[in-house]
């Protein structure tokens, strides 16, 4: 009778190894399917090198604007709201429009904050101005003005709390010196941005002109009071 012939012990072991190697292959293969690409649309770099943040009493009806300059001449206000490195994130305008909306109902949001933040930060000198745009009443309003250095660590470089008098009424809150990672010469130095602004020539965006200060208004309608 003719004996069954057997298979080469190699040739098992490397079919063997042959599928393994399928298997392997096919599992990488799903595994990678599976792995999605991260969204870029819509995302938002958080990045700051610097904030300021100016804030007046809840509720408050009052308008106080910002003014920012960079060592470049920019000047940031809400009128041009984007200038070199710097950002006007917030315009607040007191109780006027200050309304969100929940659950399909208007809520009236009391807070009064506005914020400017820096992308990057050049070596020069910022001035840091705040204007009492409208007055709603005699007495003068307590502003809150804080300047933070945000990297490589948080560090206030300013606060303080300034009394504006009335409409009109634009102050300095402060003026800093970069060099590299260093602050130095914080003073407040009266220098009117209200005034820069106003020139045709200058490097914040040219001839815009600023509101020219207004009479007592209704917060909830926007309409002028008479006197």
């Amino acid at each position: 009778m003719f004996e069954e012939e057997q298979e080469p012990e190699f040739e098992i072991f490397s079919a063997l190894l042959f599928n393994s190697l399928k298997a392997i292959t096919f599992m990488f293969f799903i595994s990678f399917a599976m792995i999605n690409k991260p969204a870029d649309s819509g995302k938002v770099d958080p990045k700051a090198e610097m904030l300021i943040t100016v804030t007046w009493p809840d509720n408050n009806p009052d308008d106080v604007d910002t003014y920012v300059e960079d060592p470049a001449g920019n000047v940031v206000w809400y009128n041009q709201r984007e200038a070199g490195l710097m950002h006007m994130d917030r315009d607040d305008r007191g109780m006027f429009k200050d309304v969100i909306l929940y659950n399909g109902k208007e809520v009236t949001s009391p807070l009064n904050q506005e914020i400017v933040s820096f992308r990057g930060l050049e070596d020069g000198e910022y001035v840091v101005n705040v204007v009492h745009y409208i007055a709603n009443g005699t007495a003068t309003l307590p502003v809150k003005v804080k300047v933070e250095k945000l990297n490589p660590s948080v560090k206030v470089i300013y606060y303080q709390t300034l009394e504006l008098q009335g409409t009109g009424d634009e102050q300095t809150a402060a003026r800093f010196t970069l060099k590299g990672a260093e602050v130095l010469d914080v003073n407040n130095t009266p220098k009117s941005l209200v005034e820069l602004t106003r020139s045709a020539g200058g490097k914040d965006g040219g001839g815009s002109q600023p509101r020219a200060p207004a009479p007592m208004m209704d917060a909830g309608t926007g309409e002028a009071l008479q006197p």
